[in-house]
């Protein structure tokens, strides 16, 4: 069958990397993290000490990064390499949660992304997750979701997964960066956050992993069939 690219984008903690990784695995596709590039980033200017409100600063810096993504054969998933070092771990600490979408939202490190994600997305079978990758990156793609959930349960989803890794996270700790990171993804200047015209909105506030999968799924059959004939 034919390949198409396929945009997931929406809130924080709504599962995105997890149903794009599932549809890449189910479908053959590559699985293009946005996210973990925009962290990647973030994770050079504070270990590097960048003044990121200084554009000649960015300018200067994105010029030293390298953003790649490996096949981990162990685990069968991509990850992210910054500069030729596997940053996977590094860039799912909190420090990068709370200052990634102030990053992100500087036009020059959306442009050095976005021209990189366009390149990685030419020769299509791609699944790609973000903010603006069906508004921005991908305008042309042939299956755009948009997935929201509501606030309380993301921020179960997110609390659960931090602390694992950090007993002493609070859940209030993780409310208020998940409404802040709302805030700024949908009020920054440079491709806010905003649903696609022709995006497919997915709530799963109350659908299962394998639920949504198989509705995203139909839905897949259904963009490639359209786009065949």
């Amino acid at each position: 069958m034919k390949k198409i690219i396929i945009t997931i984008d929406g809130y924080s903690s709504c599962g995105k990397s997890t149903l794009a990784k599932q549809l890449a695995r189910k479908l053959d596709y590559t699985y293009i993290d946005s996210g973990a590039m925009y962290r990647a980033i973030t994770l050079y200017f504070i270990q590097n000490r960048i003044d990121w409100v200084s554009p000649e600063a960015v300018v200067k810096a994105l010029a030293d990064i390298h953003l790649d993504f490996v096949m981990n054969v162990m685990s069968g998933v991509c990850e992210m390499h910054l500069n030729d070092e596997n940053v996977e771990h590094l860039i799912r600490e909190m420090v990068i949660a709370e200052k990634v979408s102030e990053v992100a939202a500087i036009k020059e490190v959306r442009e050095f992304a976005v021209a990189q994600q366009k390149q990685m997305g030419a020769r299509k079978g791609i699944v790609m997750d973000g903010r603006d990758i069906g508004t921005v990156v991908f305008p042309h793609a042939e299956l755009k979701i948009f997935m929201t959930a509501d606030i309380d349960i993301r921020v179960e989803r997110r609390f659960k997964e931090l602390y694992a890794k950090n007993r002493n996270i609070t859940i209030e700790e993780v409310k208020q960066n998940l409404e802040l990171r709302d805030y700024i993804d949908a009020n920054r200047e440079i491709s806010p956050l905003r649903k696609a015209d022709d995006a497919i909105i997915l709530d799963n506030s109350q659908l299962s992993l394998n639920d949504q999968l198989e509705l995203v799924m139909q839905w897949v059959e259904d963009a490639t069939m359209a786009h065949t004939s």
